[in-house]
């Protein structure tokens, strides 16, 4: 009976679903161990697999991140309109009143525009040729234009009550450097319209409305007086409250113009940068698949490993074998080998990924941002290769015989 007994309990120890996890990682370490160079270099193609795709998706939230932060500060509830084409294909025009009758719609909380002053060229000075214009735009601009658009003056002073009358220029910042004007003051005068207007400010880069970039805005009575200018707005910008933009948006055309609202067009400026958020997650899903390429390289590595593992321990596991041991423990040695080898390479690749992106980030100035799904999917992306590496390895060690084993050189 005790015997008996004995015979059983050795049974039970001896059997795989009586192996703890302590000692599978126990057995299945003891491999690595004794192969480190061989086990580095298949933990390296899985950490390069990881690390880009880590990489890849954190940057690509980094960066959209950093859009949603700029968006958020510049506001994504403006509105532009702006004239169309007439039914026989020419240029329309937007009524004088069109900002007045916009102002009157209810959750419109600001409204500014610009207006084209046409024929008129800007250059540095009176003695450049007429066709060296540089392609500079001349606007008419309201007071409130800057506080609409969300921009912001670098150098120098905004349009106010009394310089909007007279001869006095604001520069986009593009403007500023085709003119190679840096500093403003009474002395910097530009030649515009064929007269002098003196450079009372220079503009930031506006992102949500890029064509004042590349214009010089003048006051719209100094417009009107000094320019051949005819009072008509080219472009209206109207912010509006958050939950009310698309219902102003589907109001805005037969508002500016109620006569012929078909000749009115109106656009959202944010869109631009969420078309591009757009592209940037196609372009981040192409680079995912390069590194899911990359990954199952490394899975091949892994496989590849465990196979010579397999032909070079097999004296190992043919005295394992007479030893006792059953053929579902050594299936679970070399598949807890495969597994730990590519939870190794899964984690320093987490790692790297995460250490790129912070990187990257911190050079753009970006917030850095790495979705929890990344790094965890990333780590099961690991566990799974090592799986189907180790699986094939694993069940050709455990059919090997004893004998067949130990007869081997």
């Amino acid at each position: 009976m005790t015997t008996t007994t004995t015979r059983r309990s050795a049974a039970q120890t001896l059997s795989p679903d009586r192996l703890r996890p302590g000692d599978l990682l126990r057995v299945g370490g003891a491999g690595l161990r004794t192969r480190p160079l061989r086990a580095f270099l298949s933990a390296l193609g899985i950490a390069i697999g990881i690390a880009a795709m880590t990489a890849v998706v954190g940057i690509s939230s980094s960066s959209r991140a950093e859009v949603d932060r700029q968006l958020a500060a510049l506001g994504t509830n403006l509105l532009t309109v702006a004239p169309g084409n007439t039914l026989l294909g020419e240029d329309a025009k937007l009524p004088l009143e069109a900002v007045a009758m916009i102002s009157r719609i209810g959750p419109v909380t600001r409204v500014a525009a610009t207006g084209t002053v046409s024929d008129t060229k800007v250059y540095r000075n009176d003695r450049i040729p007429s066709v060296q214009s540089g392609g500079i735009a001349v606007r008419a601009a309201h007071l409130e234009l800057l506080a609409t658009v969300g921009a912001s003056v670098v150098e120098g002073t905004w349009l106010n009550a009394a310089t909007d009358r007279y001869p006095a220029v604001v520069l986009g910042s593009a403007t500023a450097k085709r003119l190679g004007i840096a500093t403003v003051g009474a002395e910097v005068r530009i030649w515009l319209g064929g007269q002098w207007f003196t450079v009372i400010g220079i503009l930031d880069t506006v992102p949500l409305a890029p064509e004042l970039d590349s214009a010089a805005l003048v006051g719209w009575p100094a417009a009107e007086e000094y320019l051949t200018f005819d009072g008509h707005p080219t472009t209206v910008y109207t912010r509006t409250t958050d939950p009310s933009v698309e219902e102003v948006r589907a109001v805005l055309a037969a508002t500016a113009n109620p006569e012929a609202p078909n000749e009115v067009k109106v656009s959202r400026p944010s869109d631009a940068l969420a078309a591009r958020e757009a592209t940037d997650e196609a372009f981040t899903g192409l680079l995912l698949g390069l590194g899911a390429v990359a990954l199952l390289v490394g899975g091949v590595g892994v496989a590849n490993t465990m196979v010579i593992s397999v032909l070079e321990r097999r004296a190992e596991i043919g005295l394992r074998r007479s030893l006792g041991a059953t053929r579902g423990q050594i299936r679970g040695q070399f598949l807890s080998e495969s597994l730990l080898l590519s939870a190794l390479g899964g984690a320093g690749g987490m790692v790297i990924g995460v250490a790129v992106t912070a990187l990257y980030s911190l050079t753009q100035e970006w917030p850095t941002v790495v979705p929890a799904w990344a790094t965890a999917g990333g780590v099961l992306a690991t566990l799974v290769i090592g799986a189907m590496a180790g699986l094939y390895p694993a069940i050709r060690a455990a059919r090997l015989a004893p004998t067949e084993a130990l007869a081997t050189p």
